[in-house]
């Protein structure tokens, strides 16, 4: 399949691919594949849903290498001085932030409790009121997308600045990405047509009242944004010869430090970062709607991949080897 036959597969797709807006590819640096469909341009942004929890990741390397964030075993209540425990809960006090990057943090209930979270005044105070149980610290995998909100908290707590603008200064505006802005409206139509709607965006990310962004959901941005930063990592926390975050954080970062099972494909996960294969130097941040930063260091490339709201995708990695690669060279 060439880039022509590419071109015509996606936006003759019935399937998987027939939301597909946009594909870039960096090799090393140099721009070396971009195409769109679905009436979207280079530079329009979309929702990329959870690819933001891997950014996320990276602005935590961020505080971190900036000193704001002294260690990751720092306990989490230690940067929330005002939040006032629930009667009775004691786990909380042994969550530590490596435990949020790890997803490895406890919350209490079988389900994530969208609607108080999400139509409350303090988003990050109020999954906290989530955090810890009964069960205490068990070390075992629970993807939990309002609970990364909590870091959001952290990195604002730690820097002394809004989420936004230090991700703006550190890391967006250095790789050459449009500074962001907050969106403003947290409403439930709001966030509905923020997921549902299929037409571009403006360079934002969604927020809570508090101005604080959404850290497990909400970035928009563009399929050479998502190139860009997998660039980055890709080249050990360097772009354009400037290190925007640290070998050592990027190293720690996508080291594996759980085995997923069925659900999660059986990847490895590191820290917001998924490792698609064991045997293999592929790393990947991967969003809902077949969202996704792919990263070989393999063939010294980088991938993003932007699609309007498409259920249950698990599949990109898997198209980008064998559909995208192979019509890319």
């Amino acid at each position: 399949m060439n880039r022509e036959e590419l071109h015509k597969f996606i936006a003759e797709s019935k399937g998987n691919e027939s939301n597909i807006c946009q594909i870039c590819a960096i090799r090393g640096e140099e721009l070396v594949y971009e195409d769109c469909w679905r009436g979207f341009k280079s530079e329009d942004a979309i929702n990329v849903n959870s690819v933001t929890k891997g950014v996320m990741g990276i602005l935590a390397g961020i505080a971190v290498d900036k000193g704001a964030i002294k260690s990751l075993d720092e306990k989490v209540l230690t940067f929330f001085p005002d939040y006032q425990v629930k009667r009775g809960e004691k786990t909380i006090y042994d969550v530590t932030i490596r435990h949020l990057l790890t997803m490895t943090a406890p919350y209490k209930g079988k389900s994530e409790p969208w609607k108080k979270v999400c139509t409350s005044d303090d988003w990050t105070k109020a999954i906290l009121d989530y955090l810890g149980g009964r069960s205490g610290i068990t070390g075992e995998f629970r993807y939990a997308t309002l609970g990364i909100q909590i870091l959001a908290g952290i990195i604002e707590r730690a820097t002394g600045e809004k989420c936004i603008d230090f991700a703006n200064k550190n890391l967006f505006i250095p790789l050459g990405i449009p500074e962001h802005t907050i969106h403003g409206d947290s409403s439930k139509e709001d966030q509905f047509d923020f997921f549902m709607n299929k037409g571009p965006r403006k360079n934002e990310w969604y927020s809570d009242p508090q101005d604080t962004v959404t850290a497990g959901w909400g970035l928009c941005a563009s399929g050479k944004d998502l190139t860009k930063i997998g660039a980055m990592v890709l080249n050990e926390g360097k772009f354009n010869g400037k290190q925007i975050v640290s070998l050592d954080w990027i190293s720690q970062m996508i080291t594996p430090y759980q085995k997923l099972g069925e659900r999660f494909g059986n990847m490895e996960y590191g820290f917001l970062w998924y490792k698609p294969f064991e045997d293999r130097e592929v790393y990947a941040a991967i969003g809902d709607s077949g969202n996704i930063i792919y990263v070989s260091k393999e063939k010294n490339l980088s991938v993003g991949m932007t699609g309007t709201f498409k259920p249950r995708i698990f599949d990109r990695v898997e198209f980008i080897e064998e559909k995208v690669i192979p019509a890319i060279f």
